[in-house]
């Protein structure tokens, strides 16, 4: 190994590991020897499987980030959160009102609340989380959608809630109901819809699914993308 190459002191549920400090902790947890094979995701940040919670030795503050995005730090204890064990409603969106009485069938929790913000100090995308919840309380869909709409579904925002409130799935639920029942329908998309279903594009489905992945792939990188 380089002398260039400085390393640092890790701890992996409990175990110590010495790697390198460029690497992130998704990085650097295949470095000593774990296969990840849940809870890794897209590895770029979008989809939150990574959720880490870590401390580092000496401070008492419990710290998280996303395993693909976040660098090591030297004496970091750690453990992934790939799935947070957190209440899901089933509904029928069809049947749905986008009304604050609508998101409490559901999620009653949201009104025991109270204000300590745990939830926007943990989350790893910096969103407002206690204040799209407070427009969830007040039917203020579209605002909520809007608030959380970078949600990356990792749940360490219900992790720390002392209300057992299931932020992530308050949000993803009046991103639908304003999706479905307040947005304005796109109609270039409602065309192409139609279009479609007319058998418009039969033929070269047709031919599409005849070509090799190469061909696909070539298709794909040059095709003409809209702004």
């Amino acid at each position: 190994m380089g002398s260039d190459i400085s390393m640092v002191n890790i701890y992996i549920m409990g175990k110590k590991y010495l790697v390198p400090d460029s690497l992130t902790i998704m990085h650097a947890m295949e470095y000593a020897g774990y296969q990840l094979v849940r809870g890794c995701g897209c590895r770029a940040g979008f989809c939150g499987a990574c959720a880490t919670v870590f401390r580092i030795r000496g401070d008492y503050d419990l710290k998280i980030g996303l395993a693909c995005q976040t660098k090591v730090e030297p004496e970091m204890y750690l453990t992934q959160i790939p799935f947070f064990p957190a209440q899901k409603s089933e509904y029928d969106l069809q049947e749905l009102k986008p009304t604050a009485e609508q998101i409490a069938l559901f999620y009653p929790e949201i009104y025991r609340c109270i204000g300590c913000n745990a939830c926007t100090k943990i989350c790893p995308q910096d969103l407002k989380v206690m204040q799209y919840i407070a427009y969830a309380q007040r039917g203020e869909i579209e605002r909520c959608a809007d608030e959380s709409f970078d949600c990356v579904m990792c749940g360490l925002c219900a992790s720390r809630c002392p209300a057992q409130i299931v932020h992530f799935n308050v949000g993803i639920l009046a991103r639908r109901l304003y999706a479905r029942h307040l947005l304005p329908p796109a109609r270039h998309l409602q065309n192409r819809v139609a279009e479609v279903e007319s058998g418009k594009f039969a033929a070269e489905m047709a031919e599409l699914v005849k070509v090799s992945k190469e061909t696909l792939r070539n298709l794909y990188a040059k095709r003409v993308i809209e702004d």
